[in-house]
């Protein structure tokens, strides 16, 4: 059974997708249709599963599942991952790269290639207070608290500590 977001419990266990780009108004509006759609039907060994997802800054799909109603199962969960295949297939987008760091800058979202994280923190790009987004959060009240965090709290302060000493240093 589908809820809207808002509606989902806060404690709704969730995933988070990011597209590998920013999806268009239309593109939008047609993914948060065919979310709706098919997390409606969603089931765990054929009980309704109570489901929302939606479409946060045309970038970033996140689903959540109300597991104190029913619990999804490993199935489930694998058939919500075939979802986003085939609606990536049909709009030729991915919602699988997890390579890029994700940044928010006044609203606007910024990538930048794990790779290069340290580099952009030494170059002065990515600063304690640079707001990064952790996809990694699993529940609605994770994801409205700690979703997007300063890179002080987030796995870039090591990176950013380090450039800290190596400044004073100079």
């Amino acid at each position: 059974m589908y809820l809207p977001f808002d509606e989902i419990d806060f404690d709704a266990r969730l995933w988070i997708y990011q597209t590998d780009r920013v999806l268009t108004a239309d593109e939008a509006g047609t993914l948060n249709e065919m979310l709706k759609s098919v997390l409606n039907g969603w089931e765990a060994h054929g009980k309704a599963l109570t489901a929302s997802g939606k479409l946060f800054f045309n970038r970033f799909v996140v689903i959540a599942v109300d597991e104190s109603k029913e619990r999804p199962s490993g199935c489930s969960i694998d058939t919500s991952v075939g979802w986003l295949k085939e609606i990536g297939l049909k709009m030729n987008i991915s919602f699988f790269d997890r390579s890029p760091a994700w940044l928010d800058e006044s609203g606007t979202v910024h990538t930048i290639p794990l790779a290069e994280v340290k580099q952009a923190i030494k170059n002065g790009v990515i600063k304690d207070n640079t707001t990064v987004f952790d996809n990694l959060v699993q529940t609605k009240a994770q994801w409205m608290n700690r979703w997007k965090i300063p890179a002080s709290n987030s796995w870039m302060k090591k990176y950013l500590n380090e450039a800290k000493v190596n400044n004073e240093e100079e």
